[in-house]
């Protein structure tokens, strides 16, 4: 087996893996370690740490267009597999800044890949009746200006991928990785 690495955990995957180890259970005869909650971050401390601001000023970037829904035909390949979804998050059960923190830094991670479509899973919301806040907060996110540049269009998914509680996402072409 080799050497761990001295290395640190990015903050993403400090959240990871603080929300898989809550959701573990201590094997029998053994005693539970208490895991330390990770430091707060803020939404701008996620977005310097992921994907720094460009030094340019706004005039001499050139305008990208607010996210729109799919058109049909895609939505329509989509829903039925003949298009492929290279990737996927979950975001159930995090708190919105966790959430925003990851979803940036994955669709970030996605777009320099050359990644066009993914699926984002929000849930649906409690079953008391309520909307969830992630269901809500994501595609109003995804408009925003650190979501502009990635994302093209975004639409709810099909009742197999997750209906109302779940969007795929069409990310723009990566400059580096056109053809």
């Amino acid at each position: 087996m080799s050497k761990p690495s001295n290395k640190r955990l990015s903050d993403e995957d400090r959240v990871l893996w603080s929300l898989v180890a809550r959701s573990t259970k201590p094997l029998k005869g053994k005693q539970a370690v208490d895991i330390p909650e990770p430091p707060p971050v803020s939404v701008d401390e996620a977005m310097d740490a992921v994907a720094p601001r460009p030094a340019a000023s706004p005039a001499a970037r050139p305008k990208q267009s607010v996210a729109h829904s799919l058109d049909r035909p895609t939505h329509e390949k989509l829903a039925k597999g003949r298009l492929p979804i290279e990737g996927r998050v979950d975001l159930h059960g995090m708190s919105q800044e966790q959430a925003y923190s990851l979803l940036l830094s994955f669709l970030h991670r996605a777009h320099v890949g050359g990644v066009r479509y993914v699926l984002v899973i929000t849930g649906k919301g409690s079953s008391s009746g309520g909307e969830g806040v992630l269901r809500r907060a994501v595609p109003a996110w995804l408009s925003t200006a650190p979501f502009r540049p990635l994302v093209s269009s975004h639409d709810h998914a099909a009742r197999n991928h997750g209906g109302a509680g779940a969007l795929y996402i069409r990310l723009r072409r990566h400059p580096a990785k056109s053809s």
